[in-house]
């Protein structure tokens, strides 16, 4: 039960993540700004991610495990209280910012204490499934909500994981870390690979923050959106057991059907069923492309430590 109770906290923190894709147009109305300053959400969000997960990773070496876990989940709840409540565009976006920190030291401290209740690969499974499941069920939820209820039920979700921390072993304080230089020193040799994720990961979600404003008057969102979160569990799925077989072959020929459709999608993205056929293939080859990439330069980090 603890387990699937922090999966579900990571199911909001997922759908959080990924909701502004469907809410950027009411967001925008409602701030009277435009989509693209609306977009700055996500803009937000992912800079918190990038600046937070390496920094929140090395401070929590030196909390206490419980400690941790319940200020991140906190400070992520606070934020989209702030967030439903305000009117000002800027105070939206530094919660935003200050949420994906929050978000970003939460998985790093989950995906440790997860392992505690069972075996380690079933248990990162159940895990990192609330993210993919956000993918398909909260993103278009989130979308039928409106933004404000959206980000109220987010913060709802979260809840039941405050229970979950007392059944999580705790640990005692750890040493504070020297610095970040020495982990980052190990990723040097695989720069080229993380590279390559980044740049998918960017493609995908810089088109899938505006896919709702792109499917307005096309098709309906909810379906849209809920394609491409198929999609992704799919190809996320596919990639995992494809990847074991054939190394290298799931870049090597889904990189190229990856760029084929998004120029498909830039001239046919006006007709209904090729703008939801094209979400999903998309959804599919984007994180099938992207996990494959992170994958072999964990896979690398891993060997390199051995």
């Amino acid at each position: 039960m603890p387990l699937f109770l922090l999966a579900l906290a990571v199911f909001a923190m997922g759908t959080s993540e990924f909701m502004l894709a469907g809410l950027v147009p009411g967001i925008a109305a409602a701030f009277d700004v435009s989509a693209a300053q609306a977009g700055y959400l996500t803009s937000a969000f992912a800079a918190g991610m990038v600046a937070g997960a390496p920094v929140m990773a090395a401070l929590a070496r030196s909390w206490r495990r419980r400690t941790a876990l319940l200020c991140f989940l906190a400070v992520f709840v606070a934020m989209h209280v702030v967030g439903g409540l305000t009117t000002s565009f800027g105070v939206l976006v530094g919660t935003r910012l200050v949420a994906a920190v929050a978000n970003a030291g939460f998985l790093a401290v989950a995906l440790t204490a997860a392992t505690a209740f069972g075996p380690a690969g079933r248990a990162l499974a159940v895990l990192l499934g609330g993210s993919t499941v956000a993918c398909v069920a909260g993103v278009p939820g989130g979308s039928l909500l409106g933004w404000r209820p959206a980000f109220w039920a987010v913060a709802l979700l979260c809840l039941p994981a405050f229970a979950a921390l007392w059944w999580i072993p705790d640990t005692a304080a750890g040493t504070r870390p020297a610095g970040l230089r020495a982990e980052l020193a190990v990723l040097r040799p695989v720069a080229g690979v993380l590279a390559v994720a980044a740049l998918v990961n960017a493609a995908t979600f810089g088109v899938f923050t505006f896919l709702a404003t792109v499917a307005a008057g096309v098709a309906p969102v909810p379906v849209v959106l809920g394609a491409f979160g198929a999609g992704c569990f799919a190809g996320i799925t596919a990639a995992g057991r494809l990847a074991d077989r054939w190394p290298g072959r799931v870049v090597a020929v889904g990189g190229p059907l990856l760029l084929a459709g998004w120029l498909a999608a830039a001239s046919t993205a006006h007709v209904p069923a090729v703008l939801v056929a094209l979400a999903c293939t998309q959804g599919a080859l984007s994180f099938a492309v992207g996990a494959r990439s992170s994958r072999g330069s964990c896979t690398w980090r891993r060997t390199r430590r051995r």
